[in-house]
């Protein structure tokens, strides 16, 4: 009987201890990204899609901000800053190459700083 409750309790040890080790692994994060028009926003959002491990993008002309979710088990933000940047778009931390941004149709040329 000793034995019986002392395998019952340590078999309850490990099941809370289990239960207690799951985190959460998405996060959110918000990413200045410079754009102009609708078509500015499909490229970015597509761009994002790209990386694996982004679960959502929306990007915001208004305040020129790439609202994501990520799997940061998968990626990160920086990973999804490089594949927006290699469509045209400057964002805060990796700035496209000058031959990549003049492939940018003329309505999505925004003002480069």
């Amino acid at each position: 009987m000793k034995k019986l409750m002392f395998v019952l309790f340590v078999s309850l040890i490990g099941f809370s201890s289990q239960a207690q080790e799951k985190k959460s692994k998405n996060a959110k994060k918000d990413i200045e990204v410079r754009g102009n028009c609708e078509m500015c926003k499909k490229r970015i959002e597509k761009a994002a899609y790209t990386v694996p491990g982004v679960k959502s993008a929306e990007w915001h002309q208004d305040d020129q901000t790439l609202h994501l979710i990520i799997n940061e088990e998968k990626t990160n933000g920086i990973e999804v800053q490089k594949a927006i940047a290699k469509v045209g778009h400057d964002t805060e931390e990796v700035r496209a190459k000058d031959e990549d941004y003049e492939k940018l149709h003329t309505c999505c040329s925004y003002k480069r700083e």
